[in-house]
């Protein structure tokens, strides 16, 4: 278990750029703290000086004490409160927008082994958490700790003998919340890890409704997200229940402690070894002792939750980003790719995804990779704007190792289209106009849309450029949504293009309209693409054929087919006689 101490630092270390406010609010709690024992302290005289001595001077004096008091205690109290919750609203803030930036430079790597639904879950839901443990919690320690110590201290003044029974109990009192916090950590941090699962099931319905309503599989993933959504309730109820126990036994040892005291103090009372004023002091002082007691030991329930929190918060905060060691810029590149002896095994797998490839790529050359599922296609296209590094061999660029270029230059000269085309729910034109490309002239958009062959649909639609395009462009067809990506890709007019299955979940006449667009896009460029259908690749500079994550084949179209080998296979397969 990560130390709470050095947990409880990192967290504050993002406060530290607020320390005013932070200050200012520790400022009002202590106020409202110390005017705690006042109240006990203002009933000693008024019972032994004004009841039993009959000073009317004094009497009058107490209602403007009592009225002062209360309203110190409320300027203070606003104080506090307000400028606790400004500053746990500001922690949320920095810590969702430092694990989003984190999130913009992890590996793909992390992403193929983190759900989404996770992620989310960590960003939406746990950064929440976190402010219980530096901010909320700390609102109550820091109050009722002073609180605590100031009565803490009037009782001592007024009768240490007695007082010193609370203290013989604080070991034992000590050694409870020890045991309860780690009990706590553990199940807090089980709780926030299966709302992330929640949140997968959740995402994946939401995605996947049109395959769930289609294949009838409502009631599968109506008992996924009971099933989750059950174990949020057990966890849930663990934690109470191991914060019901420990609560009522620490309250337990108070009522113990404040039984026996007021024994004494009763016989003390009687035999007027105290006042009557001394000894209401005390017992009023002994009651207010319990409420902050009480809140102190629930705090660690709190604390323990925004601890938990901050343990996967700071775990994805401490992932290596992408290794970007890269020293060159290139202003213009060639386009000349070659890849020697190049292996990859993902992890967690014993079967290389590639073996010993070496391949050479002119520039402006179009190269097609083709071959059954799992051959290793799409795995090659990821290694050129190193979405993934092999673990041996090297890929240079117009001579240069890729990983000598820095890597946002290096993707700056690739453009990719795929068949599971990203667009965000923003404007076409925004969409189009992405990133680096985002100040754009309207007449560069216009003529990156004529060249996709999207200008005609997207004239048709009633707010043209500026029309939303709904969550992944679900208000466009498939054909459309592809076509966008190509004028994505034309505006930003890089010399590599890679094209990963682009065509192959389009209808005839999208496809001819969308392949028509590829041309264009194609034109002087150095491109890889990925193939399921052969019949797009045809006219390709060179077919490369892959089985096993190895090249198997190489040639044009026609060589290939001349030499009867795995591609004139695969060819008859979708082409039969």
């Amino acid at each position: 278990m990560t130390d709470s101490r050095a947990l409880y630092g990192r967290l504050l270390g993002y406060v530290k750029p607020y320390w005013r406010m932070f200050a200012l609010s520790i400022v009002g709690l202590i106020l409202t703290a110390a005017t705690e024992p006042m109240l006990p302290a203002l009933f000693k005289p008024l019972l032994d000086q004004g009841f039993v001595a009959k000073d009317q001077d004094f009497i009058r004096w107490v209602p403007l004490l009592l009225l002062g008091l209360f309203v110190l205690r409320g300027v203070a109290s606003f104080i506090s409160t307000y400028s606790m919750a400004w500053v746990g609203s500001r922690l949320v803030m920095d810590l969702r927008a430092a694990m989003f930036d984190k999130l913009m430079t992890l590996p793909t790597r992390y992403f193929d082994q983190n759900p989404s639904g996770q992620l989310i879950a960590q960003l939406a839901f746990n950064v929440t958490q976190v402010t219980q443990s530096a901010t909320s919690s700390l609102t109550t320690l820091v109050r009722d700790t002073v609180t605590v110590l100031g009565l803490l201290g009037y009782l001592l003044w007024l009768n240490w003998r007695l007082t010193l029974i609370v203290l013989a109990l604080v070991p034992l009192t000590l050694w409870i919340v020890r045991v309860a916090s780690k009990r706590l950590r553990g199940l807090s941090r089980k709780a926030q890890q299966n709302i992330g699962d929640l949140t997968q099931v959740v995402d994946e319905a939401v995605g996947g409704h049109r395959v769930v309503k289609l294949y009838g599989g409502e009631a599968y993933e109506q008992g996924r997200f009971r099933q989750a959504a059950n174990l949020a309730r057990l966890f849930e109820m663990k934690r109470v229940a191991a914060n019901a126990v420990y609560e009522p036994v620490i309250q337990f040892i108070a009522a113990v402690a404040l039984a026996i005291i007021v024994y004494i103090a009763a016989g003390q009372a009687s035999s007027n070894v105290t006042t009557v004023g001394g000894f209401v002091a005390f017992f009023m002082a002994m009651l207010l002792l319990f409420a902050p007691l009480k809140r102190l030991t629930g705090v660690n329930d709190q604390l323990q939750r925004g601890l938990a929190a901050a343990e996967t918060i700071f775990t994805m905060l401490d992932q290596d980003a992408e290794r970007d060691h890269g020293t060159r810029t290139l202003e213009r590149i060639q386009g000349r790719l070659a890849l020697r002896d190049v292996t990859l095994t993902y992890p967690g797998k014993t079967t290389p995804a590639l073996s010993g490839i070496t391949l050479d790529i002119a520039p402006g050359e179009t190269v097609a990779l083709v071959g059954a599922s799992g051959s290793g296609k799409t795995t090659l296209a990821n290694l050129v704007p190193r979405f993934y590094d092999p673990d041996s061999g090297t890929i240079t660029l117009d001579g240069i190792d890729l990983r000598d270029i820095r890597l946002a230059n290096l993707r700056s000269h690739i453009a990719l289209v795929s068949q599971d085309v990203v667009l965000f729910n923003d404007t076409l034109a925004h969409n189009i106009a992405y990133g680096a490309k985002r100040d754009a002239t309207p007449d560069e958009i216009r003529a990156a849309c004529v060249a996709a062959h999207a200008w005609d649909f997207i004239q048709a639609m009633p707010d043209g450029l500026d029309t939303l395009v709904g969550e992944n462009g679900m208000r466009l067809s498939g054909g459309q949504r592809q076509r966008i990506a190509i004028a994505r890709a034309l505006l930003k007019n890089a010399p590599i293009l890679i094209l990963d299955e682009a065509t192959s979940a389009l209808d005839s006449e999208s496809e001819r309209h969308v392949q028509a667009a590829l041309e264009t896009l194609m034109e002087n460029r150095t491109t890889l693409v990925v193939a399921h259908r052969l019949s797009t690749i045809e006219r390709a500079d060179r077919i490369v054929v892959l089985e096993g994550g190895r090249i198997v084949e190489a040639g044009s179209h026609a060589e290939l087919l001349a030499k009867q080998g795995r591609y004139a296979q695969l060819h008859a397969l979708q082409f039969p006689q």
